[in-house]
């Protein structure tokens, strides 16, 4: 005679389940949950830009509104139930996509108190990166992990490129207010430095130009200074790019003959053809 099956044992059968559909993507009703979640994310953002419309809005508003707290309220229920059966619940509340999942909820109920924060919605387009992994595209996130250690690597010399180009622009953008002055546009050293910010970085929006000889000699240098510099941060990225896809190559070595440097999907040895190690860090 089989025994009643306890609540605990229950609840914890009900957690497991919801968890290999909600987090997993091997069963069949996981990778549907996904894709009709990307799905519904996908529909959420492009009524969010609609909603911007203002012809649009002032028709069909009322049924938009509908349609926004019944996503919301959807994706509440979600952000509960992946709390709810996650292992770690702390951890996934931390974890990027936790902290995504929120926010794709929160706005709805913000825009209650405080007009027009519904528009934050648009983060819920972040959501859609989990489509790398229901169609297995893990490869490109580890390309992608590649590009951020980069960025990571090179923060220091980006922060003291960015510290000189802003001493550029209050040294540039003060000359220009001597020179040029109100009468000329240059109201201010704020919006003389918001003139060469713009000028340095050769978007040239053309509202403020300088008159004077001297304000437009100054001018041709930040131009000048801009295209010189624009380079620069282009080149550091690319250099330790190359470092870190170095890096990487030198972690898949071969035992037989200790040759590194294979390529990342490599198997086997291109000299000695015997299976190649991989190392994770």
């Amino acid at each position: 005679m089989n025994e009643p099956s306890s609540p605990e044992k229950t609840n914890a059968t009900l957690r497991e389940q919801l968890y290999d559909i909600i987090f997993g993507t091997e069963t069949p009703a996981g990778k549907l949950f996904d894709i009709v979640l990307i799905y519904f994310i996908i529909l959420s953002v492009g009524l969010l830009m609609l909603d911007s419309v203002a012809g649009v809005r002032l028709r069909i508003g009322d049924y938009m509104g509908y349609l926004e707290w019944f996503f919301t309220i959807i994706f509440t229920m979600e952000y509960i139930t992946r709390v709810y059966c996650s292992p770690n619940r702390w951890s996934y509340i931390r974890s990027f996509y936790g902290v995504i999942d929120l926010l794709s909820t929160l706005p709805s109920y913000l825009s209650l108190f405080i007009p027009g924060a519904n528009y934050l919605l648009i983060f819920r387009l972040l959501r859609v990166l989990r489509i790398f992994r229901v169609l297995k595209l893990v490869r490109y996130l580890t390309e992608a992990n590649s590009l951020i250690r980069t960025m990571y690597q090179i923060r220091r010399k980006i922060i003291v490129f960015f510290f000189v180009v802003l001493n550029l622009a209050v040294i540039f953008g003060s000359l220009m207010f001597i020179v040029e002055g109100p009468e000329n546009g240059f109201t201010s050293i704020p919006k003389s430095i918001y003139w060469t910010i713009v000028t340095i970085t050769t978007v040239g929006y053309g509202d403020i130009t300088p008159h004077t000889i001297l304000g437009q000699i100054i001018a041709s240098l930040a131009m000048l200074t801009g295209y010189s510099i624009i380079a620069v941060p282009t080149g550091i990225f690319t250099a330790e790019l190359a470092h870190e896809m170095s890096r990487e190559r030198n972690l898949i070595f071969c035992p037989n003959c200790g040759k590194q440097g294979h390529d990342k999907i490599a198997h086997y040895c291109d000299r000695c053809g015997s299976k190649v190690n991989h190392y994770h860090e």
